[in-house]
């Protein structure tokens, strides 16, 4: 069996999107796969309030993701929409062909948490849905489908079950890696 760093993610969450530029740089050699999660609905099934909604947490938190990201020297603005409802590109990742999965989460996090759009505003949505060459029309027909909602209901279930209650989180080896500042911890696993 093939070692594979996994990456559970949530577009509405800015240390996810810390986490992703950070992945980005690593070697090819190291084998990620992407694991899309509805972040509210973790956080339901978990008991937790989000810190959005904590008004001390949230300023740190931005405060932090501006640290972080001078740090590494990323791109980041806090998007003055936040938090936004993440259901239909969350949904979106299992629709989109995989061959643009990956533009797709790079457009999408950018579009967030570099270039501080709306991507919930449907002519937003739509330009940046052109951008990954993806068809709207498909798009916010396929978003619809019960099988689509399935999919990610049923993969922030199990990511749940796995003790997972947060985004981002990287699992190796059935180990726990919570936060965008323990990749290196998880990377440390996943050469062991």
């Amino acid at each position: 069996m093939t070692k594979e760093l996994e990456f559970y993610f949530d577009f509405i969450s800015p240390y996810a999107y810390l986490a992703h530029k950070k992945i980005q740089s690593l070697p090819s050699s190291i084998r990620t796969s992407y694991k899309p999660i509805l972040l509210g609905g973790l956080h339901n099934l978990e008991g937790i309030t989000a810190p959005a909604f904590i008004k001390s947490k949230l300023k740190n938190m931005i405060n932090d993701c501006n640290l972080v990201a001078k740090k590494f020297n990323f791109n980041f603005k806090w998007n003055d929409k936040f938090p936004l409802n993440s259901l239909n590109i969350m949904r979106g990742y299992f629709s989109v062909n995989s061959t643009v999965k990956d533009q797709y989460v790079n457009t999408m996090f950018d579009a967030y948490w570099k270039n501080n759009l709306d991507i919930t505003d449907e002519k937003i949505l739509i330009t940046l849905l052109k951008d990954c060459k993806i068809d709207p029309d498909q798009f916010f027909e396929t978003i619809k489908e019960q099988m689509i909602k399935d999919k990610l209901k049923e993969a922030t279930k199990d990511a749940h079950k796995k003790g997972i209650f947060g985004a981002p989180t990287f699992m190796i080896n059935n180990k726990i890696f919570w936060g965008q500042d323990r990749l290196e911890y998880a990377l440390d696993e996943y050469s062991s």
